[in-house]
């Protein structure tokens, strides 16, 4: 037996030592967006949504953020009812756009929504405000029938339409520019 493990050994060693730095690496944190936690919570003015991302860009897309162009982000939610009898029934149906942008004047990362804007010092801390969406009144006190179950979803994900036209060219079937967290979904009892 061990004649056999170091004849093999002496036949791959050059092999085994390319591969073994590999093996021996952390692996490299993913990239593109994923959601760590979704919830609704029932308060006093209705249903809020509290959900957690995970939001990591790949080098391609921080080198033309950190040139000037801007990268929308595009946050949706859902509520549906799902029915035996008929089409199911959606109850909400909900998008916010993020626009996330570097000012190379201030050296600052700014993220607006709507009209409002908040400046950032680093682009972690302003992933960090993008990925958390918090108290976000999505349905009255009495929407929910008692006694129902509900199918609610999100998903957060890279807006391609809103980049400059050459862009949109480039991002065309390409994995660097499609970043999205596919919709996570998740059962809510009323």
């Amino acid at each position: 037996m061990t004649d056999f493990f170091t004849r093999c050994c002496r036949k791959y060693s050059p092999l085994v030592a390319l591969l073994w730095p590999l093996l021996l690496s952390p692996p490299a944190a993913a990239e593109g967006i994923e959601v760590r936690n979704a919830q609704l919570v029932a308060g006093e003015d209705g249903y809020v949504l509290e959900a957690d991302f995970g939001i990591t860009l790949n080098p391609t897309l921080e080198e033309v953020l950190n040139k000037g162009v801007a990268l929308y982000f595009l946050f949706e939610f859902e509520i549906i009812h799902p029915r035996w009898y008929w089409l199911d029934q959606k109850l909400v149906a909900a998008r916010q756009q993020y626009r996330l942008s570097f000012d190379a004047l201030t050296r600052q990362y700014r993220i607006g929504i709507g009209g409002v804007s908040q400046n950032f010092y680093d682009l972690s801390e302003a992933l960090a405000f993008l990925s958390r969406v918090r108290r976000r009144e999505v349905l009255e006190p009495d929407a929910l029938g008692a006694g129902s179950t509900y199918t609610a979803a999100v998903r957060m994900r890279l807006d391609v339409s809103e980049l400059p036209k050459p862009f949109q060219l480039d991002a065309f079937g390409s994995r660097d520019w499609n970043i999205d967290s596919g919709w996570y979904r998740w059962k809510v009892k009323s």
